[in-house]
């Protein structure tokens, strides 16, 4: 997973762009490392890609999901 680096952890960036993709981030700073893993497992689980990224002393996760499939409904 590539490590990505923030310039002020106090007010991270909403979005990052790694490797050519687009990461929003799910804003919350967590304490530990263990805490951050659970979150972005749990995204994971919901077919998200998670980029994990540290600063400060602080560890946030970043979240991107691909539409796969678009479904339109006519009104009723």
């Amino acid at each position: 997973m590539p490590d990505a680096t923030l310039q002020n952890p106090v007010n991270p960036r909403r979005a990052l762009t790694i490797d050519g993709k687009k990461f929003l981030w799910d804003g919350r700073l967590f304490e530990n490392y263990e805490e951050a893993a659970r979150e972005a497992q749990a995204y994971k689980d919901d077919n998200f890609e998670v980029q994990l990224v540290e600063e400060g002393g602080k560890h946030l996760v970043y979240t991107r999901r691909v539409v796969k499939e678009v479904v339109v409904s006519a009104p009723s």
